[in-house]
């Protein structure tokens, strides 16, 4: 047996040097043919040099011949090639990059070819300013790139300074056709080499940032997924550097660009090396577009969410098992037609929402009116997943909810359903235990021209019109057991005035704080005179001259 094994083995050895042997006189043949070819590619005359390019395309590319062959052929031809990237004929420079394109997908081993294809592709397309005069070359070149990476993989690892330059240019290119495949080259590169690419995946940041907000929605989508691949495969620490520019383009009037957003941040929250440090950040983006208009980006982002919120479940599930067990059935009074979010999903918001409120509070009052109503939108879509735990930010909430309903655009207010599920919302999960938050709210409100369609607000009190809150206030202390509700605001105006002089120094002429101010000050009576070591104080600072000039004026309007 022995024998007869090693016979077949030298067969086989034999075999193959004859083939090999075959090929490489193949190869030279070919290359005979082409020798006066190459030597008209030094002539002084454009046609000669175009001729004799088209020449040797017929001889090799055209011609069918073996991988075998073409490789041979390919490491002589190479130089060559490259060599007439620079021609100052632009037809001679479009056939080389078009041959070169060909040979680098027919060769078996296109990677011989990096030493030399990549400096030169990096001296036409990576320098500061554009080598490459024609967009449509240039867009043939980038080509070129992306198939050497899709070809060559991870032998492009020392080639990553080279890759880096050429995509930093390519991705700003005036061209939108080169952005857009740069873009898809910087993906197919960072997955290629992912334990290199995260050393220098910094440096793309900037350019696709200055391309992401391009006027065409194609360019942007591409844009988005790139900057997807870059901070997935990079460090990790430029997520701060992008996260605004990927929240601005969910106003996009493309959907496949909010799309686009929409399935990178999903990606991130399930894959980001480092997603925990980032969830109070990812968060707001994916459930923004839980209210998206188009219902494929809607669901897509509902899909995502549940993966996340399975995942992170999964991975927490030793701090979860009594909740596991015993929170499975919803709350009562929780919205009709609203499906509950999974476990994972609620606690991931209940454990972010300390994060997530402060700056959504400040985006109910910006001064865009679509970026109003989304965080009206995404208002709704933390209390649903906080449920009770609400109560722990109500200060916060109910400021915020004020807000929302006093909003100087009408149709923020009026014409958005979200704010209404909103207060709905606050109505089922808030508990009736906290009467000095409740008594201020419905001073507020008692000033307040609210619409009349935000009625219900569940505070242990009929729902509340401006026809209703006063009437409310003498219903609290009849429930309460006092004499008068000089009594009431007695039993609560020190804990009253300790808390508004707790938000006054971010007061302006809109927070609803001064307006609960001038209702305790107006319509307690004597009663405030008994307290005059906390009023006055408040009152210095309210009227201390850097303060915003509308607010002192009330104040002022007020003492009179």
């Amino acid at each position: 047996m022995f024998v007869s094994t090693l016979i077949v083995a030298i067969s086989t050895v034999k075999m193959a040097t004859t083939m090999a042997s075959g090929e490489e006189r193949a190869a030279s043949e070919v290359l005979r043919a082409l020798a006066r070819h190459l030597n008209c590619l030094n002539e002084d005359s454009k046609t000669t040099r175009k001729r004799a390019l088209e020449a040797i395309k017929r001889e090799t590319i055209d011609k069918g011949l073996s991988s075998g062959v073409l490789q041979e052929v390919f490491t002589c031809l190479l130089k060559s090639l490259l060599k007439c990237l620079s021609d100052p004929m632009e037809r001679c420079r479009e056939t080389a990059i078009h041959m070169l394109g060909d040979f680098i997908r027919c060769v078996p081993q296109p990677e011989d070819s990096l030493p030399y294809l990549m400096p030169a592709l990096t001296q036409r397309l990576g320098g500061k300013e554009i080598v490459e005069p024609a967009e449509e070359l240039r867009l043939s070149m980038v080509e070129v790139v992306t198939l050497t990476v899709e070809v060559c993989g991870r032998h492009l690892a020392p080639y990553l300074d080279d890759m880096m330059k050429i995509l930093q240019r390519t991705i700003v290119d005036p061209f939108p056709d080169v952005k857009r495949e740069s873009c898809k080259c910087t993906v197919h590169f960072a997955k290629s080499v992912p334990e290199h690419f995260h050393m220098q995946a910094e440096s793309l940041v900037k350019p696709l940032m200055q391309t992401v907000s391009h006027q065409h929605s194609r360019v942007r989508v591409s844009t988005i997924e790139a900057t997807g691949a870059v901070i997935q495969y990079g460090t990790g620490k430029n997520v701060d550097d992008v996260l605004s520019h990927l929240a601005q383009r969910l106003f996009d009037d493309s959907p496949q660009v909010r799309k686009a957003v929409t399935v990178v941040v999903g990606d991130w929250l399930l894959h980001l090396r480092d997603r925990y440090s980032y969830f109070h950040k990812l968060i707001p983006l994916l459930l923004s577009s839980l209210s998206d208009d188009i219902p494929e980006i809607s669901q897509q982002a509902a899909d995502l969410w549940r993966q996340t919120g399975a995942l992170w479940e999964q991975e927490n599930e030793d701090d979860l098992k009594d909740k596991m067990d015993f929170l499975l059935t919803p709350p009562d009074l929780y919205p009709a037609g609203v499906a509950r979010p999974g476990l994972g999903c609620r606690e991931l918001v209940v454990r972010n929402l300390s994060n997530l409120l402060p700056a959504l509070a400040r985006d109910v009052v910006d001064w865009v009116a679509g970026t109003r109503v989304k965080t009206a939108q995404l208002l709704y879509a933390l209390l649903l997943h906080a449920e009770d735990h609400c109560t722990q930010h109500l200060q916060l909430l109910l400021s915020t909810l004020y807000r929302a309903c006093t909003d100087p655009e009408g149709d923020v207010v009026t014409n958005v359903s979200a704010i209404n599920i909103f207060m709905e919302c606050v109505d089922h999960f808030l508990s009736p235990s906290l009467p000095v938050s409740y008594l201020s709210i419905s001073l507020s409100i008692s000033l307040s021209p609210l619409p009349l369609s935000l009625a219900p607000l569940h505070l242990s009190l009929a729902p509340l019109s401006l026809s209703q809150a006063v009437q409310s206030v003498v219903s609290l202390w009849k429930v309460q057991g006092l004499a008068t509700v000089a009594d009431l605001y007695r039993q609560h105006m020190d804990q009253l005035l300790q808390w508004l002089s707790a938000s006054q120094k971010t007061w302006t002429s809109y927070s609803p704080q001064r307006l609960q101010l001038q209702v305790i000050a107006t319509q307690s009576g004597p009663v405030i005179g008994e307290f005059l070591p906390l009023l006055m104080p408040l009152l210095q600072n309210c009227l201390d001259p850097e303060r915003d000039p509308e607010m002192r004026l009330h104040i002022f309007t007020m003492l009179s």
